[in-house]
């Protein structure tokens, strides 16, 4: 199944990154392959993993690349305790989708972004036509949300 997970240091603070990546209604206006995005519910959760202020979404996402075009839907649990957010696969072309982001405080200042992703698409030709783009995507996930922070939190 395929994987990818990288840690990366920005110059943003942990609050900002994962204010960035919990807007996920704007991730259609600068993340690679993504074209649409419409969260269908939003629930507010407390429990003893999730803190107060805690909520999850159930979003679906359109993505393409050329000629293809496919939608899925996702679970996202936001939690602004731990600044943490897990999205689990419920529909769509997956067999299995998983992806996680953490936010720290880095030893230097500013925030290491922990980003993993794995996933296995149902169909195997579908893996085929789509994997190595998205493998290239997701490796190019970061590089986005850095970009989108930059622009809406200054670069310096």
């Amino acid at each position: 199944m395929p994987s990818f997970r990288v840690t990366r240091t920005v110059r943003h603070s942990p609050q900002q990154m994962y204010d960035l990546v919990a807007d996920v209604e704007r991730y259609p206006e600068f993340l690679p392959l993504c074209e649409s995005l419409r969260v269908i519910r939003r629930q507010e959760i407390r429990s003893q993993e999730m803190a107060e202020g805690g909520e999850v979404l159930i979003a679906e996402m359109g993505v393409g690349y050329k000629a293809i075009r496919e939608r899925f839907t996702t679970r996202v649990s936001l939690d602004p305790q731990n600044l943490k957010i897990v999205a689990e696969y419920i529909d769509g072309p997956f067999r299995h989708l998983e992806n996680r982001w953490l936010f720290k405080d880095a030893p230097n200042g500013g925030c290491a972004v922990d980003f993993f992703i794995t996933y296995e698409f149902k169909s195997r030709t579908l893996g085929l036509l789509m994997g190595t783009m998205f493998d290239r995507a997701f490796r190019k996930f970061t590089d986005a949300f850095e970009g989108r922070a930059d622009r809406m939190y200054g670069a310096a």
